[in-house]
């Protein structure tokens, strides 16, 4: 095996070399180049209040001195302030919540820290960082789903730094704080990593978890302080704040050198014709993953085309990550870039892999190793590795798709170049209206601030299995529902006979726990078995089981392509069996909406625009099933899945007929009008919200019964809503606007991908009509 270690190219020449490879097409794939300049750093004495013994072994790791940032965040740790620190990937935030917490074990022998970070790979790193300091008495370890239960008691019972996530504080520490008592009543300090990644349904839970947490604390005479690390966000110290319950302070001046960045925008050319025919299985993905093929591809597919820059930076030496939204994006161009690579060097493929959830612990452990030695040049992750593990190193990375927020686009970007070398960053654009309008307009993603954390913590589909999981754990008083804010929602849990009222308070009327999906993917995550072994191949979410595990559909596994022979909704298991068929899979649904309620509406003549609650059903009908790289559909085949029922936010406009007909728009249009308007305002929505077009749905109908006008609803994909409909609502204007132009700029004639289709319409994309849309929006633009 060719063994190569190092690159002789910076940025600037590594993306001559990349552009070099699509020379042969008529338009640079490189629409823009974005140059960040490098920034000295600022440093600040060790605080007075450091024992000597651990800024000792800080100092023993290289750390000289710390930032300015790192200091004053650690100072008013250290003061009993609680403090969110909001800086740049690689700024050093750890130092900052380290140096108190540390402390505190090390002046007072009976002292306990909590931390908490949303993925175990990111625990795993800080154990590693702990570790490495080599203090006594510290005891550090991680608590999560892979800890062995012979070590579970020791750490209960010793462990003094225990490393763990919300889900095992939601599932384990808090049910069972009575186990937990000695470390909770000596905690002094929470540490919660990456609190930015806590948003929607799920921030909105874990708001609820930590408010149970302090509740619990409480009750064993103990008050921590509350650290929080956060990437660059809009309005860190109000989200800090939200999450948490408490103040907050923000300390967003980032202090930390910084290496210059080149960020190179990347739109894949137009494929010939001729080449639909043969195009590879990276170029025609499935709906769950990033591209989707309609009749003749558009562009050349995000996947292909990230997978080849892949390739290329290996060749050239450069240690790159690739992230990717989906897990079979990720495996996807791990395969294909292996291939490529052994073509052109027999053994090279070996130093590329994949990486993202569902693997085992040790190969998700063997696989970071093997990243951070070197002995890998080139990895495919999902956004599993987006978050602080310290890939020290690379040189370059690589983004296939727009990852939904402007803070994770910088943090993603911000995996290169953390020894304070320059660093390339590269973001591809998948055929969508958001990465296509992102790519043409570079002021969208470099000329604007990163957004604020959406969570509501009062929602009510999340409220009311948090009040139930406090009784549970101990009877509610009137104090915890000024806690939690629950003073209306504990009677009707009390009218439905699931708490009980004493003269000491309410009490969970059940002997088991309550059900409570914190990470609101809908229930239990539906387990995937190989029919003639008996092999757990992985997971799925059980929200996007109908639409990826139906009987008949295609399901991709390490490379290993499989078929769906049987889905089991009521014991979560999908049976398949390998199989290589020549063609793709998608599903088809059918969705219907209904008013229950307006919140808050603008009158604007013609034009009316809503925000209010509705109740939504959906059920996935039936399959399409597609010729691999054509997309030539070979047939339908019905479903028999059952309706899913979601009461939700949603935001609506409507278009008086009248001007529609005044605007050119002819009754037989107006469906498909509607219909691509209503696309690519889904498309578009996480510009201005912190979602993704996966965690919204939309409805559009030439006439509602509720509204009895032509309307588009986009409604929250979450029960009682994640606060992106709010966020909608707000911005119409902004939203609207972004989406005209992202429809009116696209050079296709009726159509595609890049303007109108949507990779997860149930509809088959029909009707559209890409021209009376536009004509639609000026209407609503106008009269807004």
């Amino acid at each position: 095996m060719q063994c190569v270690t190092s690159t002789a190219f910076g940025p600037a020449e590594l993306l001559h070399r990349l552009r070099a490879r699509g020379s042969g097409t008529a338009v640079s794939p490189v629409t823009h180049i974005e140059r960040v300049p490098a920034r000295e750093g600022r440093t600040a004495p060790w605080p007075a209040w450091a024992d000597p013994t651990v800024r000792d072994a800080f100092v023993a790791q290289g750390i000289g001195m710390p930032w300015e940032h790192q200091a004053a965040a650690a100072t008013l740790a250290w003061e009993g302030t609680h403090v969110v620190l909001a800086t740049g990937t690689a700024s050093g935030k750890s130092l900052a919540y380290q140096l108190p917490a540390l402390n505190a074990l090390a002046t007072d022998p009976r002292a306990t820290v909590l931390y908490l970070s949303p993925t175990k790979a990111l625990a795993a790193d800080q154990l590693r960082g702990v570790a490495r300091l080599g203090l006594d008495g510290v005891r550090p370890a991680t608590y999560d789903g892979d800890t062995p239960r012979e070590e579970r008691e020791w750490i209960r019972q010793h462990a003094r730094f225990v490393l763990t996530n919300p889900d095992m504080l939601h599932h384990s520490i808090l049910p069972g704080h009575g186990r937990w008592g000695v470390f909770l009543r000596r905690l002094r300090y929470v540490v919660i990593d990456e609190c930015h990644t806590y948003r929607g349904v799920f921030g909105s839970h874990v708001a609820h978890v930590l408010r149970r947490l302090r509740r619990a604390t409480a009750r064993y005479g103990a008050s921590p302080t509350f650290i929080l690390a956060s990437a660059t966000s809009g309005d860190p110290g109000g989200s800090a704040a939200r999450l948490t319950g408490l103040p907050v302070t923000e300390i967003t001046s980032d202090a930390s050198p910084r290496g210059a960045v080149t960020f190179a925008l990347w739109e894949p050319p137009l494929l010939p014709q001729s080449s639909a025919a043969s195009a590879s299985p990276a170029d025609s993905a499935s709906p769950a993953s990033d591209d989707l093929d309609f009749g003749q591809p558009i562009r050349r597919s995000a996947l292909r085309e990230t997978a080849d820059l892949l390739t290329d930076s290996v060749i050239a030496g450069t240690r790159t990550i690739a992230f990717v939204r989906s897990r079979r994006g990720a495996e996807v161009i791990a395969s294909t870039a292996r291939q490529s690579l052994n073509e052109a060097v027999p053994g090279l493929g070996d130093r590329v892999a994949a990486y993202r959830g569902g693997y085992l612990r040790e190969d998700r452990r063997a696989i970071e190793r093997a990243l951070l030695s070197g002995e890998l040049l080139g990895l495919a992750s999902t956004n599993a590795l987006e978050l602080g593990v310290d890939l020290t190193g690379l040189d370059a990375v690589l983004i296939c798709g727009y990852p939904g927020t402007r803070a994770s686009l910088w943090q993603q970007a911000g995996r290169a170049g953390r020894a304070g070398d320059e660093a390339l960053a590269v973001l591809i654009a998948r055929d969508d209206p958001l990465d296509t309008y992102l790519v043409h307009h570079p002021e969208a993603v470099f000329g604007r601030p990163v957004e604020a954390t959406v969570l509501d913590p009062g929602n009510p589909y999340v409220l009311g299995p948090q009040l139930c999981s406090a009784a549970s754990e101990a009877p509610l008083t009137d104090a915890d529902l000024d806690l939690f804010g629950g003073h209306a929602l504990v009677e009707q849990l009390t009218a439905e006979g699931l708490l009980r009222r004493r003269p000491s308070g309410w009490y969970w009327t059940h002997r088991g726990r309550p059900e409570v999906d914190l990470r609101g993917t809908g229930g239990a995550p539906v387990s995937v078995v190989e029919a003639a072994t008996g092999r757990l191949l992985g997971t799925v979410d059980h929200g996007s089981s109908h639409a990826m595990l139906h009987p008949g559909a295609v399901y991709l596994h390490q490379g290993v392509t499989f078929v769906v022979d049987d889905l089991d909704l009521e014991d979560a298991i999908a049976l398949v069996h390998q199989e290589e068929p020549d063609w793709t899979t998608h599903a088809r649904d059918v969705t219907n909406l209904s008013v229950v309620n307006v919140r808050s509406y603008v009158d604007a003549g013609p034009v009316g625009l809503f925000l209010g609650d509705v109740d939504v059903t959906n059920q996935v009908v039936s399959y399409q099933r597609r010729r691999l790289g054509s997309g030539e559909v070979i047939d339908t085949r019905p479903l028999d899945l059952p309706v899913r029922e979601l009461r939700t936010v949603a935001v609506w406009f409507t278009v008086s007929p009248q001007a529609l007909a005044a605007a050119g728009v002819e009754p037989g249009e107006i469906p498909g009008a509607l219909h691509a308007a209503e696309h690519a305002g889904i498309g578009l929505l996480p510009l201005i919200a912190t979602c993704d077009r996966w965690d919204i749905g939309g409805l559009s109908t030439a006439g509602h019964a509720d509204t009895e006008a032509p309307t588009v609803f986009v409604y929250d994909g979450h029960p009682g809503g994640a606060g992106f409909a709010e966020r909608a609502y707000g911005t119409a204007a902004e939203w609207l606007r972004a989406t005209r132009e992202a429809i009116s700029s696209c050079g296709c004639e009726a159509g595609c991908p890049s303007c109108v289709q949507s990779p997860k319409c149930g509809n088959g994309n029909n009707p559209l009509n890409k021209e009376d849309a536009v004509k639609v929006l000026d209407i609503v633009l106008g009269a807004l």
